[in-house]
C-alpha cells in the first residue's frame, strides 16, 4: 500500500511540473502521456461542441527560403504566424525572425541585404497593439563586433516557469484525451440544445452554421470585437501610432516595413450580426497612412468558400495560401 501512495505521489509531481514547466509538459507531450487539446480546434476545445470538431491540418509547405536570397524577413506577429503555421520555408529568404508580441527579442540587421519588417497582427488585437508602445524587435547596430549572446540560464528558467497559468495548464495536462471530451461534448449538447446555451468563451451565429471567439463579437469586452463602435479620432490616433512604429524601425536601419491585418473570423462569415467598425478598411485606406499593407480583407470576403478552419479561429490552408501569396506579391518575395 506504501509503494501504491508513492507511485500515486510521484505521478502528480510530475503531472504538477507538467502544469508549470514547459520543458516537462513537451517531454510528456513526447512520451504520450499528454496530447494536444488543440487538436480539433482551438474554438472546439473551449466549447466542446461535436458539429464543429475538425482536425488541423498539414499545409503544404512552399519550400521557398534560399541563403542566396537577397532579403533578410523579421515578422512581429501573433497566433497566425506561430512556427506550426508560418515558417521560413514559406518565403524566398535568406534569414527569417519572428517574435511574438508582448515578448522582445533582438535582431542583427545585415547592411549587404534588404531588411524587411512585417507588422501581423489579427483585427482583434490591433487596437490594443498600437496604442501603446511597440518594442518587440530591439535592433543592435553593430552586428560584426558584438553577436548576440545566448538567453542566462536565469532567463531560461523564468521563460520555462509559468505559475500564472498552472490551473489551465493542468487542466490540459489531465483532460485533453478523447475520454474527457466525449464527457464534454455530452454537457455541451445537452446545454446547447435544453437551454441554448453555450461556452462563456464562443458564440455561435445567428444559424448556428459557424462558431466564433466571443472576444469577435461581444461588444462589452474592452474594443476587441468587430462590432465596437470606433471614433475617427481613434482611426486617426492609431494610424498615427503605425507610422510612428515604422518612422522608428527604418531609422534603425530597415528598408521597409509593411502592415498585414487579418480580420476576424466574425468579420467574414457574419459581418452583419451588428454594425461593423470597419476597422481594417478605415486603417489601410486612410490617406495618412505612411505603410505599405498586405490586404487580405478584400480576398477573404471575395472567397468561395470560408477561409476559416471550422472549429478555430485561424485560417484553412486555403485562407493561408491567399495571405501568404498577398505577402510574396506585396514584399517582392
Amino acid at each position: 500500500m506504501r509503494f501504491l501512495r508513492y507511485i500515486v505521489l510521484v505521478i502528480a509531481l510530475v503531472l504538477w511540473a507538467g502544469g508549470l514547466s514547459t520543458t516537462v509538459s513537451h517531454w510528456l507531450y513526447s512520451a504520450g502521456v499528454i496530447v494536444d487539446d488543440y487538436r480539433h480546434g482551438d474554438l472546439y476545445r473551449i466549447s466542446a461542441l461535436p458539429q464543429f470538431k475538425d482536425n488541423q491540418p498539414q499545409c503544404p509547405p512552399s519550400n521557398r527560403s534560399s541563403d542566396t536570397a537577397s532579403t533578410n524577413l523579421h515578422v512581429i506577429g501573433d497566433s497566425f504566424s506561430e512556427e506550426e503555421r508560418i515558417s521560413q520555408q514559406d518565403f524566398a529568404v535568406s534569414h527569417y525572425q519572428r517574435v511574438k508580441w508582448g515578448f522582445s527579442q533582438r535582431a542583427q540587421l545585415d547592411p549587404t541585404k534588404r531588411n524587411v519588417l512585417l507588422l501581423e497582427t489579427v483585427e482583434r488585437h490591433f487596437r490594443e497593439h498600437f496604442a501603446q508602445p511597440i518594442n518587440e524587435l530591439v535592433v543592435l547596430r553593430d552586428t560584426a563586433q558584438h553577436p548576440l549572446p545566448g538567453a542566462s540560464w536565469r532567463r531560461s528558467l523564468v521563460d520555462d516557469y509559468h505559475r500564472s497559468d498552472v490551473e489551465e495548464r493542468l487542466a490540459s495536462t489531465l483532460f485533453s484525451h478523447d475520454w474527457a471530451f466525449w464527457f464534454k461534448e455530452l454537457k455541451a449538447t445537452l446545454t446547447l440544445n435544453w437551454f441554448n446555451r453555450t461556452s462563456t468563451g464562443v458564440s455561435l451565429s445567428r444559424d448556428h452554421k459557424n462558431i466564433f471567439l466571443d472576444f469577435d463579437t461581444d461588444t462589452t469586452r474592452k474594443k476587441l470585437s468587430s462590432f465596437v463602435p470606433l471614433s475617427d479620432q481613434e482611426v486617426n490616433t492609431l494610424v498615427d501610432s503605425v507610422n510612428s512604429v515604422a518612422n522608428r524601425y527604418r531609422r534603425l536601419g530597415f528598408d521597409e516595413v509593411y502592415l498585414s491585418i487579418i480580420p476576424n473570423k466574425a468579420t467574414i462569415l457574419e459581418p452583419n450580426r451588428g454594425v461593423y467598425n470597419h476597422l481594417i478598411e478605415r486603417i489601410q485606406e486612410n490617406p495618412a497612412l505612411q505603410v505599405k499593407t498586405v490586404n487580405v480583407y478584400a480576398p477573404y470576403k471575395q472567397a468561395s468558400q470560408s477561409p476559416y478552419l471550422t472549429g478555430d479561429t485561424h485560417w484553412n490552408c486555403m485562407g493561408r495560401a491567399v495571405w501568404l501569396d498577398a505577402v510574396r506579391r506585396r514584399l517582392n518575395l
